[in-house]
Order: structure tokens, then sequence, then C-alpha cells
């Protein structure tokens, strides 16, 4: 009976540790699942910019990224009637135009702006905003507009002197309307100070083969260095020729930019003369001697000329200590001269040469056309 309640002692004792051992196991096991780490979930790996080769990256598109944002669209608006003859307010015509100072102020073409009533500058940045027209001078087809914002992006003028026949030349504008605007056509300086007549006005101009269209007028020429060097002129152009395209240079309209800026006109001299050379005389079909001068048809009353004695049939001959033969050259040396300027005039009268000093006066504002 002892071993019989041993055995049966020994058998609960073992059946209670195999069951706490099973117990114990599969603690352990939970325990284990929950020390597992998280998943990691991988991100995905960015894309890396594509690779711009050094022949891609060429003088070029450093140039048009340099100078591209200061390049806007200027529209041109003006009064018309429509068929009901109401006055509407619409578009003439639309140009380009080149930031040069971080206030506002914009060098583009006269032609651009002439006879505009409201005028609508288009940045870089899709903003259109109104601006004014500061100054123009037909003369030299420049003008200066002016718009009230900041911290603009503006180019960096070169030096037009130093250009040389070759080398790489950048046109940057709106060609054909501001749907292609910030075009950039690019090509080579095809020659330097290129002297283009336009009725009675003479030009000296680069010449470029870069394509300038209607609409590229006002924007820029530009250098392999980013720098501006001439400002584009479509209306300076060959008809029916391509290849061929003009701008004035930078140099020369630094100075009638800031004077159009400031005073909002250039201050030229005249002579106060109504002027006919051979070339003029012979289109009308008259026959002169004007011994090799210049055949004064009119004075203007109260002017330089009439001041100085110099009368209606008096021959020109030399003006500033320069021969002249014709109208366009003698303008051209008015041109180089400053208003108060005291210059020597040698005119023939009667088969007789004499020396007429003349004290050059500002033109009034319809000599300036």
């Amino acid at each position: 009976m002892l071993r019989k309640t041993a055995g049966i002692l020994l058998m609960a004792l073992f059946t209670v540790l195999l069951f706490a051992g099973c117990t114990v196991t599969r603690t352990d096991a939970s325990k284990k699942e929950e020390a597992k780490p998280p998943v990691k979930v991988e991100e995905p790996k960015k894309e890396e910019a594509p690779k711009i080769t050094g022949e891609r990256n060429t003088p070029t598109v450093a140039a048009a990224q340099k100078v591209g944002p200061a390049v806007v669209g200027i529209t041109n608006r003006a009064y018309v009637r429509d068929v009901f003859n109401r006055m509407q307010l619409t578009e003439r015509g639309t140009g380009s135009g080149v930031i040069y100072d971080k206030d506002g102020f914009i060098a583009t073409n006269n032609h651009v702006v002439e006879g505009a009533e409201e005028i609508i500058v288009s940045l870089t940045d899709g903003r259109s905003v109104k601006g004014r027209v500061l100054g123009a001078d037909a003369v030299t087809d420049l003008a200066v507009v002016k718009i009230d914002e900041t911290d603009l992006p503006v180019v960096v003028f070169g030096d037009s002197d130093t250009l040389q026949v070759g080398e790489p030349a950048i046109a940057i504008g709106n060609p054909l309307g501001l749907e292609f605007r910030g075009s950039v056509t690019a090509g080579v300086i095809s020659a330097l100070n290129r002297s283009i007549e336009l009725g009675e006005r003479k030009f000296n101009l680069i010449q470029t083969d870069a394509a300038i269209n209607p609409g590229n007028s006002g924007g820029a020429l530009v250098n392999a260095d980013g720098e501006v060097v001439g400002i584009n002129s479509a209306k300076i152009a060959l008809g029916g020729v391509e290849g061929i395209g003009f701008a004035i240079p930078v140099n020369t309209a630094k100075p009638i930019l800031a004077e159009l800026a400031k005073s909002g006109r250039v201050a030229r001299p005249y002579l106060g003369a109504a002027l006919v050379d051979k070339e003029i005389a012979a289109r009308y079909g008259f026959e002169m001697d004007l011994h090799d001068g210049i055949f004064i048809v009119k004075i203007v009353p109260d002017s330089p000329a009439s001041k100085a004695g110099i009368k209606a049939g008096d021959i020109i001959v030399s003006f500033k200590g320069a021969k002249v033969s014709k109208a366009v050259e003698l303008r051209n040396l008015l041109t180089e001269c400053r208003v108060g300027d005291k210059v020597d005039v040698v005119i023939i009268r009667n088969g007789a040469e004499q020396t007429v000093p003349v004290t050059l006066e500002e033109a009034p504002q319809k000599e300036r056309q």
C-alpha cells in the first residue's frame, strides 16, 4: 500500500513538472516573438538629375541663362475707333525690352513705344505690370520705360568697342509676339560700324547673322560672356534679306538712355537750314552747280544759321573744318556737336567763300524727329 501511494505521488509530480515545463517553453517563445525588430521599409531612391556635358553647356547656354530673365515683353496699347466710331483701347504691337536697373528702368526701341497710350510690361516670372515712357528718341530709335518694381533681374552692359568680327553673338527677345517670348537665336558678329541710311538719318550699327525679327526690337544682343553689347532693332533691317540683322551699339546707347531717363529727351544742336545736295537735286530733276557743297533752300527764322547771317541761296562747303558735299554728312557732323558749341561754317555767296561762326542751339521738338 505504501509503495502504491508513493507511485501515485511520483506520477503526479512528474505530470506537474511536465506541464510546468511546457508552460515555460510557451512563455519564452511569446517573449521572443515580441522582441523581434520591426520590418524596415526601404525608401524609394531619388532619381539623379541628368548630367549635362560640357559640350552641351556652352557659352550660349550660359549667356541665355544670365541675360534671359532680364529681357521683357512690351505691349503698346492705344485708342482707336471701332466700326461703331467708339474709342477703344487696343493693342498696336509688341516688342522687347532690357531691364538695366533694379529700380525698373528698361531700354527699348522708340518705335516699340511710339504713340502708346498705355504700356504693359510682361516679366519673365509671369507678371504683367503697367509701365510708362520716361523718354524716347526717334533719331537713334531708343526709349526708356519705367515700371514701379524693385529687386528685378538686370543685365550687365559690355563694351561694344571691343567687339570682333566673327565672335559669337546671341539675340534674345520676343519675335512675332509674346507667344514666342524669351526666344534665343545665335550667330556671330558679322560686321562693325555698318552705316545704314534711313531717310536723312545715318546709323552706325552692329551687323549680325543672329535672327532678329519683328518683336525682337528692343531686345538684347549678347556676347559670349553674357554681357549686353547691343540693343536689337528690327526696324533697321533690309527687306527680303535673310541672315542680316542690326543692333545699336551699347556704347552709343548708354549716354542716350541716361539722358532720356533724366530729362525725357536728348538735347541736340541744330543749324536751322533746309538743305539740298547734288543727289537730292538730281532726284527731283534739277541740275545745279553746287561747287561740291550743299545748297541752302531755306533758313528757319530765329535759328542759329539765321542769327549768324547765313541766307537762303548760300552754299555750304565746309562745317567744323570738314568738307561736306552731302546733307547727311552735315547732319552727322552736327550729331558730334553739343548745344552751345561755336563752329565755323564756310559758305560760298556770290562766287566768294567766307567763314561764318555759328553758335549752335537746342533743336526744337519738331526738329528732333
